[in-house]
């Protein structure tokens, strides 16, 4: 597929003439050939997103709404392009790029209805004769920065409510599925949205400091969000810092998933299944640390090693096996780096291990200890460790065992013991007897340490993307001179 930029309602190639190639982890062809976005062309996409901001913050809410409830409903109808996509450009199963395509048209669904809860206050005020009231207004150009690994959801996150709340978007395409983000600015363009509402920006590799940077330092550029590792993370919050623009991240994670004594085993890991490789643990909430109790870890390792085995790895177009490819062959070499490791130290492979290409089977290592590198680093793939514990005050304390701090689940039968557990987590989202990998558009959705802050989703995200106004209407006052 062939793309250039989206500035300003049209297709335009970048000002150099330049384009870069994605590259098809499991084929090895091109999958993508997109606009290679200089500094240049950055400054065209926010000044396009500032004209376009009058009219739109201008228009009424039920206009808005009917904007994204049209352009929800030709995301769904464009789900098969976008499953190419996702396919060719990530390696991702067709299961997996459906499902992103139904939340991220939900995620648009939820933004409409969040257009006439923008609500503000009347305070009390002490001064005589004066109505103070707090109203919150768009804030301008929003620049949205999302990673490849969910590319519908996380890109339509990107711009869903900063567009509800009236602001413009500049959308900074992953370089690993430029296609794939291109494809939601057509679709909200289709949908009517006016010229230069949405914009996508797509560059090199090579490239993106430089236009990230001169996004991010653009006048027009009110807000900024951010999706992705942690590393990148603190150094786009480092640059908007600079600016003194608010930036709101949501980065990686080392989700743990507690298993106590009394949990159902059969429930547990299932969920624990789920949540490690679910499209090949490529998902910032992926449980990377099974904690289970001492007194059942045989048992539910008998059979969470029986389940890994069952799930393969494929070729997503055949549909064949649970388990797609990996977005490359250097994060099967970082999973794999991390395993062996493992292995040198100590740790037992329980099942998976092995890889071919992009393609990499469900892996649990047991017995892993904080000696060991998969102790601490995220893996981002089909790798999960498990640590055995005494007690839940040990297991909580492993849970907290880590710079990240975004999704974490507790397993038992006992709920309010599993709460007491769930309330000791230091995670923005914790889930009893669920998965670790799960969203909801109206739900608030962050972390906290690492992870990042500031929360998606729903009302939550309304703050983050307005400015509260202090407005009085005052008469008949009085002053000292």
């Amino acid at each position: 597929m062939d793309i250039d930029l989206l500035i300003g309602g049209r297709p335009v190639a970048a000002a150099s003439g330049a384009r870069f190639e994605r590259i098809d982890p499991v084929l090895g062809g091109v999958a993508t050939r997109a606009a290679a976005a200089s500094v240049e062309d950055a400054a065209r996409a926010a000044e396009a997103a500032a004209a376009a901001f009058p009219a739109w913050s201008g228009l009424g809410p039920s206009a808005r709404r009917a904007a994204l409830m049209k352009a929800a409903d030709l995301l769904d109808a464009a789900a098969p392009q976008f499953v190419e996509a996702m396919t060719c450009e990530t390696g991702a199963t067709a299961a997996w790029a459906g499902f992103n395509v139904k939340l991220a048209a939900g995620m648009l669904r939820e933004a409409a209805a969040m257009t006439t809860q923008i609500s503000g206050e009347v305070i009390p005020s002490d001064k005589p004769n004066c109505l103070a009231m707090a109203i919150r207004k768009p804030a301008g150009v929003c620049l949205g920065i999302a990673p490849w690994n969910a590319p519908v959801i996380l890109g339509v996150r990107a711009l869903a409510m900063p567009l509800a709340c009236g602001n413009t978007v500049v959308l900074k395409a992953s370089e690993a599925c430029p296609a794939t983000h291109w494809l939601i600015g057509k679709t909200l363009q289709d949908a009517g949205l006016p010229p230069g509402t949405v914009n996508v920006v797509t560059n090199a590799p090579a490239d993106a400091g430089a236009v990230v940077g001169a996004l991010i330092a653009h006048p027009a550029v009110r807000r900024v969000n951010f999706t992705g590792s942690t590393r990148v993370g603190r150094i786009i919050a480092e640059t908007a810092g600079r600016h003194l623009k608010p930036v709101l991240l949501e980065l990686g994670g080392k989700a743990p998933l507690i298993v106590l004594d009394d949990a159902d085993l059969d429930a547990a890991v299932d969920g624990a299944a789920f949540s490690a490789f679910m499209n090949q643990g490529q998902i910032c909430m992926s449980a990377e640390r099974v904690i289970v109790q001492e007194a059942i870890a045989d048992a539910f390792m008998e059979k969470f090693a029986a389940k890994a085995a069952r799930l393969r790895a494929g070729d997503p177009r055949q549909g064949k096996t649970p388990l797609g490819s990996l977005v490359g062959q250097e994060a099967v070499a970082h999973v794999q780096a991390l395993v062996e490791d493992a292995k040198a130290k100590g740790a037992v492979v329980r099942s998976g291990g092995a890889a071919q290409g992009a393609l990499m089977d469900a892996t649990v290592v047991d017995g892993v200890t904080p000696d060991m590198r998969i102790y601490h680093e995220e893996s981002f793939g089909p790798a999960i460790s498990v640590v055995r514990v005494k007690d839940e005050d040990e297991a909580v304390r492993i849970a907290n065992d880590t710079e990240y701090g975004l999704s974490s689940a507790v397993f038992s039968k006992n709920i309010d013991r599993a709460l007491s557990v769930a309330q000791r987590i230091e995670s923005g989202i914790c889930h009893i007897n669920g998965p670790t990998v799960a969203d909801e558009a109206q739900m608030p959705f962050g972390g906290v340490k690492a992870s990042g802050y500031g929360r998606f989703g729903g009302k939550a995200a309304i703050a983050e993307f307005t400015d509260l106004r202090w407005i009085t209407i005052e008469r008949d006052q009085h002053y000292p001179f």
